[in-house]
């Protein structure tokens, strides 16, 4: 499979994104971003919440309108779909792991995992503290903030909820589950994410959104790369559609974009008030 680093067009395309939303709002002075990219302007927690954010609108966009839709039109997700015999897509679940994995392969020390009390995978049982904040996660679904000593890192922690009817299906479903009565809006886990500094500069803040940018388009790109093997299977058309028009699926650079459109407003909002 090819990662971004060897795709020219999907680096501009992350270079793009980070254009974008800078100069959708004017842009940056030469003398502000010098000073800026040498001033901790952001608390972490300001950091890991914008994070949180694209993530949340990537995800919602992937879940809905990728394996939803996707599935209505024939097309197949499953956990174990980098299998050589195996012809589908990755899961919401493990889409975000793509994003992780690449991220903690990058130069930018961004932890990011998901957790709960039900996991799929025993392995993502909260235990501990995370454990104890999960149980105030669950009641009023607001974000925990804290710093792990064993670790060294800042930890925070946002609920991750059943946004969407293809996340329910598969969790009460799955043989291995340990909860199958979910319905949508349940709090299902937790997104952690964790990064080693207390405040971040503007340039760290921008590098922090990049490489979660990268992610979601380094996982989505391994995708398509597995349709590109599919030999059973129909494959879907590649280009400016979405599964909701038929059997298509957009280009990297078209989901980009759209994640762009309805996630860097909110965003672009603290970038361009740390300038001014």
């Amino acid at each position: 499979m090819k990662r971004i680093e060897e795709n020219p067009l999907l680096i501009i395309a992350v270079l793009l994104f980070s254009f974008m939303l800078l100069q959708s709002c004017g842009g940056v002075p030469e003398e502000s971003t010098k000073e800026m990219s040498s001033n901790n302007v952001f608390s972490v927690s300001e950091v890991l919440e914008m994070v949180s954010k694209e993530n949340d609108v990537t995800r919602t966009l992937y879940t809905k309108a990728i394996v939803g839709k996707g599935k209505a039109q024939g097309m197949k997700f499953d956990e174990d779909w980098r299998k050589d015999d195996v012809e589908a897509g990755p899961l919401p679940a493990l889409f975000l792991r793509g994003v992780a994995t690449s991220i903690k392969k990058g130069p930018v020390p961004l932890g990011l995992y998901l957790g709960s009390d039900f996991p799929v995978n025993a392995a993502n049982k909260f235990e501990g503290k995370q454990a104890d904040l999960f149980k105030k996660i669950k009641k009023d679904q607001e974000p925990q903030f804290f710093y792990d000593e064993d670790q060294e890192l800042h930890t925070a922690m946002f609920a991750d909820l059943a946004s969407a009817a293809a996340c329910v299906t598969c969790h009460n479903k799955h043989p291995q589950t340990t909860k199958d009565d979910w319905v949508l809006g349940d709090v299902m886990g937790a997104t952690t994410w964790q990064y080693p500094k207390d405040s971040l500069s503007y340039k760290e803040t921008v590098d922090v959104l990049n490489s979660y940018a990268k992610g979601t388009v380094d996982i989505y790109v391994q995708y398509l790369e597995e349709i590109k093997a599919f030999k059973e299977s129909e494959k879907p058309s590649i280009g400016d559609k979405w599964p909701a028009e038929g059997k298509y699926l957009p280009t990297p650079e078209v989901f980009l974009d759209s994640v762009r459109k309805l996630s860097s407003y909110e965003t672009m909002k603290k970038l361009i008030a740390a300038k001014d």
